[in-house]
């Protein structure tokens, strides 16, 4: 067991966000479903995201989910890119920018291709800088975007 790991308030879709998300990332689970003694209600899903140990919480109505915190998923090509940016944003997502959305439940999330950090942290700065801008005008990462961006000479 992780000593740390995500706590996620839920108004009452505990159950059902934990069962998405194990239904998109491999390597996953529920490890255990915490239920009201007197109703059977659900209190808390316990799940694994690829290995990362998580709990989701019927909390109530009063707190919501806000771009302050998301979870980045590293991308090794736009395959992968495109796999999860469809799958989160099925249902009612909603995307953003620089390959930030929201998902139906309004957790946000991150999907980074690891080119773009790579890119982003070249040495060359003006390749650095076309590579930045090029992100700015993206919704979902485009890989191929990306890299003309970084081999134009000017």
């Amino acid at each position: 067991m992780q000593k740390i790991h995500p706590f996620l308030w839920f108004d009452n879709q505990a159950e059902e966000a934990a069962n998405f998300y194990v239904s998109i990332f491999k390597n996953s689970k529920i490890s255990g479903i915490a239920r009201n003694p007197q109703d059977g209600a659900v209190l808390t899903a316990g799940f694994q995201l690829d290995g990362v140990d998580f709990t989701a919480l019927n909390g109530g109505p009063l707190f919501k989910f806000t771009e302050a915190v998301s979870f980045a998923i590293d991308c090794e090509n736009q395959e992968e890119v495109d796999y999860y940016w469809d799958s989160l944003i099925a249902g009612g997502g909603q995307p953003s920018q620089c390959g930030w959305l929201k998902d139906k439940f309004g957790l946000s999330w991150q999907v980074v291709p690891k080119v773009l950090i790579q890119l982003l942290q070249d040495k060359d700065k003006a390749k650095a800088g076309r590579v930045f801008q090029a992100m700015m005008k993206q919704t979902k990462p485009d890989i191929k975007k990306l890299e003309e961006a970084a081999a134009q000479t000017k």
